[in-house]
């Protein structure tokens, strides 16, 4: 890794991790650690107590203008419309076939002026896409390379950032944000409460050279709560028992939001159509070929992203696109992308790992709840 650093993004913990002898990887031309002792440590303390997790990777982008609601809405397929000041929303950018962009979060400041957060690997590519389709009516900035983000995740997550940032902290709801003008040494933070992982969290959107004092700040607050730094592994076990979805795996520019099970997040009745929406609105008449599903193996084996899955006539009819052994649940589950016509919830698939096929049930993606 040492030797490859320099051709790699680094983020505002670069310096912090390379002084304590933390592993980096690189994971999507990042330097990022995939665990700061032990992944299943790390997961459990989520689960349990709290995690800490340096997400500075993921994209900021601003869009303001007096008619940036509007022009925003046609560019994604839920509805700003539909939510208040102070609040996040979900959403899909799709391209003219329907086919993913990004999944994305939105941050409504008010009206006039939003944040836009694409995942890292997307940054890029949506800040283009709408650059592309800008008309004068909105400015964009691209506030990734000032901006760090700190994510808190766990059942003690409230009373960790509560620390630093004060109690009313406790009191912002899910989904909802608050920007922070000034916290002690710390300045124009955006705090909201959400995350990537199933359990209750914020995530700190803060000036860049200010994340390394924010992340010390946090694990200070957090050891009375036995907080652990966690690392990009925890992250991916994690989300997938929570059934959240990764870009690049389970969503593509190949795969459409009906076809990944994302319907909640698109909005028909819009006064305007989003780009990808008459493409989608033939593919929900017609229904689709091909779903996403949840899996757990029936018997022990670990089904990895691109494993084949088969049917009883011994044909192929989809692909692993996440799998993990859970560390809650004991056991093995994930997604697959599969043909509609060949299976239900409760039927038996068969996945190949390594050489040997393994009998896999088709489940709700709601691993933690099923």
């Amino acid at each position: 890794m040492a030797g490859e650093a320099s051709q790699l993004k680094r983020t505002p913990l670069y310096d912090y991790y390379t002084d304590n002898g933390i592993k980096l990887v690189d994971f999507g031309s990042w330097a990022l650690p995939i665990q700061f002792t032990k992944l299943i440590e790390e997961h459990h303390a989520v689960r349990e107590r709290v995690g800490l997790f340096d997400v500075s990777h993921m994209g900021e982008i601003e869009v303001q203008g007096e008619q940036a609601t509007a022009w925003l809405n046609r560019l994604i397929t839920n509805d700003l419309a539909a939510i208040s000041d102070g609040q996040a929303l979900y959403t899909l950018v799709t391209n003219e076939t329907g086919g993913i962009l990004d999944d994305i979060i939105i941050f409504k400041k008010n009206e006039s002026a939003y944040l836009l957060t694409p995942n890292a690997s997307n940054t890029d590519k949506i800040r283009d896409w709408l650059l592309n389709h800008q008309d004068g009516s909105v400015t964009i900035e691209d506030k990734s390379p000032e901006t760090g983000l700190i994510a808190v995740q766990g059942p003690e997550a409230a009373h960790v950032v509560a620390e630093v940032f004060g109690d009313d902290i406790k009191e912002l709801k899910n989904y909802h944000f608050t920007e922070i003008a000034e916290a002690g040494a710390f300045t124009d933070v955006l705090v909201s409460r959400t995350g990537y992982t199933g359990e209750d969290g914020f995530e700190c959107y803060v000036n860049w050279n200010q994340t390394q004092d924010l992340w010390q700040a946090f694990k200070n607050a957090g050891k009375q709560y036995d907080l652990a730094e966690c690392g990009l592994g925890a992250r991916d076990t994690l989300r997938l028992e929570a059934g959240m979805p990764l870009y690049g795996q389970d969503l593509s520019e190949d795969i459409t939001p009906l076809e990944a099970g994302l319907r909640f997040a698109v909005k028909w009745d819009k006064p305007e159509p989003f780009i990808g929406q008459e493409a989608l609105e033939k593919q929900k008449e017609e229904g689709t070929v091909y779903l996403s599903r949840g899996f757990e193996l029936l018997e022990r084996g670990i089904a990895r992203e691109g494993y084949p899955v088969y049917n009883e006539a011994d044909e192929e009819i989809g692909v692993v696109t996440s799998g993990t052994q859970s560390p809650t649940l004991g056991k093995s589950i994930g997604f697959l992308r599969m043909k509609k016509s060949e299976g239900k919830l409760g039927d038996t698939v068969y996945i190949q790992v390594r050489k040997k096929r393994i009998p896999a049930r088709l489940i709700k993606k709601t691993f933690l709840k099923n």
